[in-house]
């Protein structure tokens, strides 16, 4: 928890609901990045809001050095890297976080900015695998995706609970707080953060339904073998663009245990080289090594493929049965 109002709105929902149901309090933890002097003094105060309100509260900090260059990104990894091992440690499923529909229409408009696809513009999920594959029994929970910055805001006032406003959130250097201040501009061309979301949710109900096809070609053109997975390249060649490329991405992913899809570019190409019969010898890409399988591993006769973890990664360790 960060101490914003979004985050405490969060703390306090989450203790009323399990305590209407007679369920264990939430735990609350806090994450001091080291990027600011006054973050130490800050968590303190978190916990102390927390303790008022009954509730467990941890600050996690890292001796590492603070970021300084990717400051987004970097104190993104760190603080789900610190989470999740404090999860592990008290045997905790899920964390919830406090994205709201603001932070939805900020980060689809991130995304279009960017030329994302589907997957990218249907927005944040409510329910995500955790994105740290270390710490791949963990959850991610977002309860509020539905609900306005300012309603949480005034539930806050309601209560007389105070809140931390975090300076970093006025710094026009980030992508972020420059969408926030590009509102204004952006409302009478009706991109509005409300309608914004609203796609979302139409875009999100189409990725599910490619995700639903795209698992029937990995059935049909993957199998595990070798500590990687053998590919039917025949296969990938016959399915619709788009769902080659879903599930190409998917067993990228799942060989190098890595949460995010490879970059859109190179993964078009790797998937071009595949069904153009140019691969040669073999490529990587995203931590993997993708080439023509050894005899052995031709489970789908000679156009087989062999996609495993790059020499010095640590892979998935032993197949699942299949790219799911």
């Amino acid at each position: 928890m960060s101490g914003g109002s979004d985050s405490l709105a969060l703390m306090h929902l989450l203790r009323d609901w399990a305590k209407a149901r007679a369920l264990a309090p939430p735990v609350v933890v806090t994450v001091d990045h080291g990027l600011r002097p006054e973050a130490a003094v800050e968590a303190k105060k978190v916990v102390r809001w927390a303790r008022k309100c009954g509730l467990q509260a941890h600050v996690l900090a890292s001796e590492a050095p603070p970021p300084i260059a990717d400051i987004e990104a970097s104190a993104r990894k760190l603080r789900y890297r610190l989470i999740g091992a404090f999860c592990r440690k008290k045997k905790l499923a899920a964390v919830y976080v406090a994205h709201t529909r603001d932070d939805q229409a900020e980060t689809i408009l991130m995304r279009l900015a960017r030329g994302s696809g589907v997957d990218g513009l249907a927005g944040m999920r409510p329910l995500a695998p955790y994105p740290d594959p270390d710490f791949a029994a963990v959850s991610v929970v977002r309860p509020l995706l539905g609900i306005q910055r300012h309603a949480l805001r005034d539930l806050l006032l309601a209560r007389r609970q105070t809140w931390i406003e975090d300076p970093m959130n006025a710094d026009a250097r980030f992508a972020r707080v420059r969408v926030r201040l590009a509102w204004p501009q952006l409302a009478p061309l009706g991109l509005t953060p409300e309608r914004l979301a609203e796609t979302a949710i139409h875009l999100a109900r189409a990725r599910e339904s490619l995700e639903i096809v795209s698992q029937a070609v990995l059935t049909r053109a993957c199998q595990p073998c070798r500590g990687g997975f053998a590919v039917d390249s025949a296969a990938l060649a016959s399915a619709p663009l788009e769902l080659g490329l879903r599930a190409l991405a998917k067993i990228l992913m799942t060989v190098s245990r890595n949460p995010y899809r490879p970059r859109f570019d190179r993964l078009s190409a790797l998937l071009a080289a595949i069904t153009g019969n140019s691969l040669g010898g073999g490529r990587t890409l995203h931590g993997c090594r993708v080439g023509p399988a050894p005899k052995a591993a031709r489970l789908f006769g000679p156009g087989t493929l062999l996609v495993e973890a790059e020499k010095g990664r640590s892979g998935l360790g032993k197949p699942r049965s299949g790219a799911k």
